[in-house]
C-alpha cells in the first residue's frame, strides 16, 4: 500500500513539475508570412492578407503588409488614406486594428493613417517571453518608421503604445510635428510603485502564468477596464485575441504587463527615464484625450497635464481602451493637432 501511496505521489510530482515548466516556458518564435507584395507612398512591402474575421471589421481601404526590421522579426501594418502621416500606436494586449473607429472618422484623403501592431500582439512576429524588453521593442518599431521614410509625423499613443511609440520617434527625433495622448504614462518610477492589482498578480513567477495565461484570458477581461463594459462585446475580444492564440505563442500579453517598471530597480526603469526625458523637452502641438473611468490609468492624469500644461485636455467618461468608446472625440483632436502642425 505504502508503495502505491508513493508511486502516486511521485506521478503527481512529476505531473506537477512537468506543468509548471509548460506554463512557464519562454516560447518559440513565430514569423509570419504574407503574399506578394503591396504598393505604398513608401515602397513595396510584403502584402498580408487578413482572415475574414478581422478584414470584416475593418473599413474599405485599407492596406495591410509586414516590415522585416530584423531577421524574422516583422511588424504587421495597417494603412489608411493619403496625406500628413499620422502615427496611431496601441498598447497591450491589442493590435492595430484598435484604431478602426477613430480612423473611420478621419478624413483619408488628408491624412495617412499608419497603424502598426507592437511584436508579440496581433499578426506580428511572436517572440519568446524573455524577448519583451522596452529595449527591443523601440528598436524594432523605430526601424519599421524608418523603413516607411515618413516626415512631418503626428504620432497617436495609448497605454504601451504611448511609450513605445513616442521612445520610437526619439530614436528619429526629427519626424514628431504633433502628437495626441490617450491613457498612457512615460514617467519612470522613482520608488516601488504598483499599476494595478492585475499587474501585480502578472509579475509574480508561475501565479501570473496561471491566473493569466491558463485560468483566465486576458483578453476576456477587457471589458472589465472600460467605462462602459458593453463597448468590449466577445466579437471585439476576438479581433485582439484570435490572432494571439491561433498563433501558438501566447506569451506576449503577460510579457508585456511584466515590462511594466516597479521600481527605480526595474529592468525597464533605464529606458523610460530615457523617453521622460525626451518627452519633457517636446515643444510640438499636443492634446490629451482622457478615459476618466479607466481603473489603471486615469490616475496619471494629472502627471501628464503637469508635462503638457499647454495641451488641451478632453476628459471622457470612457475606459482604458477609449479608442472603442470615444472615437469621435478621439478623431476631433487629431484633426487640430494635424492642422497645427501643418500650419508650422
Amino acid at each position: 500500500m505504502m508503495t502505491k501511496l508513493l508511486i502516486g505521489l511521485g506521478a503527481v510530482a512529476v505531473l506537477a513539475i512537468a506543468g509548471i515548466w509548460w506554463m512557464t516556458r519562454d516560447g518559440t518564435r513565430v514569423t509570419p508570412t504574407g503574399s506578394g507584395t503591396i504598393a505604398t507612398a513608401s515602397g513595396e512591402f510584403e502584402a498580408f492578407p487578413l482572415p475574414e474575421y478581422a478584414a470584416s471589421a475593418l473599413p474599405r481601404g485599407y492596406k495591410s503588409y509586414l516590415i522585416e526590421v530584423e531577421p524574422g522579426i516583422k511588424i504587421h501594418v495597417l494603412e489608411a488614406g493619403t496625406g500628413t502621416p499620422v502615427y496611431l500606436q496601441h498598447g497591450n494586449p491589442t493590435n492595430g486594428m484598435l484604431y478602426r473607429k477613430v480612423w473611420q472618422k478621419l478624413p483619408t484623403d488628408r491624412m495617412r493613417l499608419i497603424m502598426p501592431t507592437m511584436v508579440g500582439l496581433g499578426f506580428s512576429t511572436k517572440i519568446p517571453a524573455s524577448q519583451h524588453t522596452l529595449e527591443n521593442h523601440l528598436r524594432w518599431m523605430n526601424a519599421a518608421l524608418r523603413e516607411l521614410n515618413l516626415s512631418g509625423v503626428v504620432y497617436v499613443g495609448q497605454d504601451w503604445g504611448g511609450a513605445v511609440g513616442l521612445g520610437a520617434l526619439m530614436g528619429s527625433p526629427e519626424l514628431l510635428e504633433g502628437m495626441v495622448i490617450l491613457n498612457t504614462g512615460w514617467t519612470a518610477p522613482k520608488e516601488k510603485f504598483e499599476l494595478s492589482r492585475p499587474h501585480a498578480i502578472a509579475a509574480t513567477p508561475i501565479v501570473g502564468e496561471l491566473l493569466l495565461e491558463n485560468l483566465v484570458s486576458i483578453f476576456d477581461r477587457l471589458r472589465e477596464t472600460q467605462g462602459d463594459p458593453a463597448s468590449f462585446p466577445p466579437e471585439v475580444a476576438a479581433l485582439y485575441k484570435r490572432p494571439v492564440i491561433d498563433s501558438g505563442n501566447k506569451k506576449g500579453p503577460l510579457a508585456l504587463m511584466r515590462m511594466v517598471p516597479t521600481g527605480p530597480d526595474h529592468p525597464t526603469s533605464k529606458p523610460m527615464s530615457e523617453i521622460e526625458a525626451y518627452a519633457r523637452k517636446l515643444n510640438v502641438p499636443t492634446e490629451i484625450v482622457w478615459g476618466m473611468r479607466d481603473p489603471i490609468l486615469a490616475r496619471a492624469l494629472p502627471t501628464m497635464k503637469a508635462m503638457y500644461p499647454q495641451a488641451r485636455v478632453t476628459e471622457t467618461q470612457a475606459g482604458h481602451f477609449l479608442q472603442e468608446e470615444v472615437p469621435v472625440e478621439i478623431a476631433a483632436a487629431i484633426e487640430r493637432v494635424v492642422a497645427a502642425a501643418e500650419s508650422k
